[in-house]
């Protein structure tokens, strides 16, 4: 390691552990448990820092990435001489599938970027052209990363609010929609499904609602609700006009305002094939049960129907996607940190989805009343 000379500021692993509040865990720390000790705002550790800069060209005396949040996968931000650079994203173990499935995330993610009227992320190549970085641990662990350019603005988790800009939201749903019926994936472009097994089968990707410490009351209520919004589904099928690729989590937290007011998509980590709808029911992620969320599907119902055609009993299939979301979400907050929600959002997540899954039983467009 080098010496640090004279005026350059502490090298990013000055800050010792007993000085970092470990991330408060909502449920396990799944395999990214590297990264737990670290709280939002800390410097990355000392192997990624380096390896970092040592991917995409940066003076490593330069250059600082601080931790933003732990979800699926760790995200930094990463400064250049103190100002906004990149997002550097290491991804979980296994989450994806590989190299191959990151470099096809982003591969349909500069082919998202033609779009006319859809802002999206734009990825960040490393100084050797590639997009996705190989980077060792000290203990020799390989973990895969990828940058992307720093988009200004805040999140529309920020506002209380944020169904104004759910028509927008939902016109650029469509497009992305449209798009991925006529795209042809390159050669080896290999991403994950969305389908009831991902969701809400036996072994989900994010975990099961079921293992949930829920009242009998609740299972049962929940049981009803699940297996209703399966039959409706079921007589939706998959074809070539429902199923394709999505963003498959297109919610507040992954949209930015930026200070013109332009709205840019961001975190496609979780694209994949699914039914179109279901980028529907990730809109509304973690408030389906708040007083506002009608407004939400409203409006991103009417951007929808602003590029593209929308009956009543696709509206019904959305909402049933909306519910099975709505469960699955219940067993991806048992295997999140507490700061991956806004706050205040987990502790409504199984008392909220009590009143959503009695009103989805009561109305089969609930979302709509």
């Amino acid at each position: 390691m080098p010496a640090r000379k004279r005026g350059q500021r502490p090298l990013p692993h000055a800050l010792g552990l007993k000085d970092i509040e470990p991330l408060p865990a909502a449920g396990g720390a799944g395999k990214l448990a590297a990264f737990a000790v670290y709280r939002p705002g800390s410097l990355a550790p000392w192997w990624l820092h380096q390896g970092v800069c040592a991917a995409w060209g940066l003076d490593v005396f330069r250059t600082e990435l601080r931790l933003v949040t732990v979800s699926e996968n760790a995200t930094f931000s990463v400064l250049v001489d103190e100002k906004p650079y990149a997002m550097a994203r290491v991804s979980q173990p296994d989450y994806a599938g590989g190299a191959l499935a990151v470099a096809s995330e982003l591969s349909w993610v500069c082919a998202l970027g033609n779009i006319a009227d859809v802002n999206v992320v734009e990825p960040l190549p490393m100084a050797s052209g590639f997009d996705v970085a190989t980077i060792r641990d000290e203990g020799g662990f390989e973990w895969l990363c990828v940058c992307t350019r720093f988009v200004p603005g805040a999140t529309l988790e920020a506002p209380a609010d944020p169904s104004r800009w759910y028509k927008t939201i939902g016109a650029c749903a469509a497009r992305m929609h449209a798009q991925s019926r006529q795209w042809r994936p390159p050669q080896g472009f290999t991403r994950f499904s969305w389908d009831i097994d991902a969701i809400a089968g036996d072994h989900p990707r994010w975990g099961s609602w079921r293992d949930a410490p829920l009242s009998a009351d609740e299972s049962f209520l929940f049981d009803r609700a699940e297996w209703a919004a399966r039959e409706v589904v079921a007589r939706h099928g998959r074809t070539s006009a429902n199923w394709g690729l999505i963003h498959a989590d297109l919610r507040p937290s992954n949209i930015i305002i930026g200070p013109d007011g332009e709205l840019t998509l961001i975190d496609f980590d979780d694209c994949g094939y699914s039914w179109f709808l279901y980028d529907f029911a990730a809109a509304l992620t973690f408030v389906e049960h708040k007083p506002y969320a009608p407004a939400m599907a409203q409006r991103w119902v009417e951007g929808y129907r602003s590029v593209t055609a929308l009956d009543d009993a696709q509206l019904e299939f959305a909402c049933a996607l909306s519910m099975l979301r709505r469960l699955q979400m219940i067993g991806w907050a048992r295997n999140h940190y507490r700061d991956a929600l806004p706050a205040g959002l987990l502790d409504e997540q199984v008392p909220g989805t009590v009143t959503c899954a009695e009103r989805y039983l009561e109305d089969p467009l609930w979302l709509f009343g």
